[in-house]
């Protein structure tokens, strides 16, 4: 594989990293995908624990344990009031301080859970991902970097702290991706059996914009756990009938992994909801919402918040390039490859062959043995940083030396067309659908398991 490209798994969800700089939702730090970055808050309710009552000024000071560590008040009651931020950004109304502090304390625990396996999996991000993460956030709010801080500064948000959140964000982000590689499957039969559906169907390209409310039950329930669960959610439907706002009864008693956002999930098409909710939304109109309903991670109240629907027909532009890339090495410093680029792009200037410029000297083993030959590119098969420098060049023309991950690039454009991908896209489509549905369902079960195996002592709430 060219090391400037990314190959992008068929339906993989890419975790978002957008983040709103009104706060943070979710850990101490805590997605990333960054709504704010939030992690993934608890879809479970926390095992048996037990309650301290013992007085002390140590325990006072403390708001759970969890496994060999601790949260603290005084990290509670930061991220409560950065999570109180974030909900009065989305004109929602906030729950009682104590309803706020126990939501917010269950994410904070399952953060710390997830985190911890993470290290266990020797899961980290360089410095390098959250710069680079950190400037895509700074420029959707038409900043450079260096003002970043300033701006949250005026949010009262720790820049410090900011920045140790996100990467807390994309750790777990990492790790669910590993998770749903090892206990995801997809089979040929069903990508076909989907694609036949989807064909099928007339309203394929439709759109559900959806929130849910979930009420948890432990991943091996007893009869009194789902009775209680029921009880619970029998108690929050008919509040909802009596006229309560559904972002404001999720914020105070989702167990959702996006309780805290309204219990808002996204846009999905019928074929990308959890089975449970798909015959049930497609049939609803903006504005209802569904009676409790019954999965193996709990009850559910779903809500249609809007449709759209979007053409069928994908046509895209691909780019046919080739480039030269120079990596930096224990015998290359990156002054020295610096140099090196900087020399060969003075050969090219002056009429060297770009294509025996690049068999001799490419670090690219897939694309030097073709003259740096990388072939016709979809949008968004590079990183950013080199699908933007061939975006600037016309047929013919070559970029000056820049920068990746990677490291120091030469790209020519060879030529530019316009490409039909509309069975591809199906198919594409197909595993997307698939992959959505399952990931939800193969995350909420091992985050369930993930609780129910560690030790939680909640000193608040619980």
């Amino acid at each position: 594989m060219n090391p400037s490209t990314t190959r992008r798994a068929p339906g993989a969800q890419t975790v978002s990293l957008a983040v709103t700089l009104l706060a943070l939702a979710g850990c101490a730090g805590t997605p990333p995908a960054p709504p704010p970055v939030t992690p993934a808050a608890s879809s479970h309710v926390a095992p048996q624990v037990a309650k301290v009552q013992a007085p002390g000024t140590l325990l006072d000071n403390v708001a759970a344990v969890v496994n060999d560590g601790v949260i603290l008040k005084s990290e509670l009651d930061a991220q409560v009031t950065q999570t109180e931020k974030q909900i009065l950004a989305h004109n929602t109304p906030l729950p009682a301080t104590d309803v706020l502090q126990k939501q917010v304390l269950d994410q904070m625990v399952l953060t710390r859970l997830e985190l911890s396996q993470a290290a266990s999996r020797g899961v980290t991000v360089s410095d390098d991902t959250v710069n680079q993460a950190l400037s895509r956030i700074a420029e959707r709010n038409g900043l450079t970097l260096d003002k970043l801080p300033d701006l949250l500064k005026q949010q009262g948000i720790d820049y410090d702290q900011y920045r140790k959140t996100l990467r807390e964000q994309i750790i777990i982000q990492n790790l669910e991706q590993q998770v749903l590689a090892d206990n995801l499957h997809i089979t040929q039969q069903e990508l076909d059996d989907q694609m036949r559906a989807d064909q099928g169907s007339g309203d394929s390209e439709t759109q559900y914009h959806v929130a849910q409310i979930l009420v948890a039950t432990p991943s091996d329930p007893t009869p009194d756990d789902v009775a209680a669960a029921r009880k619970k959610i029998d108690v929050i439907y008919d509040k909802l009938k009596s006229g309560t706002d559904f972002a404001a009864a999720a914020v105070a008693y989702s167990e959702g992994q996006k309780a805290l956002d309204g219990g808002d999930i996204g846009w999905r098409k019928a074929s990308e909801l959890p089975t449970l909710f798909a015959p049930v939304v497609t049939q609803m109109k903006p504005g209802d919402f569904s009676t409790p309903m019954q999965s193996a991670s709990g009850f559910h109240i779903v809500k249609l918040l809007d449709v759209k629907r979007s053409d069928q027909k994908v046509m895209v532009t691909q780019t046919h390039a080739r480039h030269i890339l120079l990596r930096t090495s224990a015998i290359l410093s990156e002054q020295q490859a610096k140099a090196k680029i900087q020399t060969l792009y003075d050969q090219l200037k002056a009429g060297a062959d770009f294509a025996k410029l690049a068999t001799a000297n490419s670090d690219d083993p897939g694309s030097a043995k073709v003259g740096g030959d990388l072939g016709w590119l979809d949008p968004g098969a590079t990183v950013p940083q080199f699908q933007a420098a061939m975006d600037k060049l016309q047929p013919g023309e070559m970029s000056e030396p820049f920068q990746t991950q990677f490291g120091w690039h030469i790209v020519q454009v060879l030529g530019r067309r316009q490409a039909d991908q509309t069975d591809e896209d199906r198919r594409n489509r197909a595993y997307q659908a698939i992959f959505a549905r399952k990931s939800e369902e193969v995350i909420q079960h091992w985050l369930g398991e993930l609780k129910d195996s560690a030790f939680i002592e909640y000193h608040i709430g619980g």
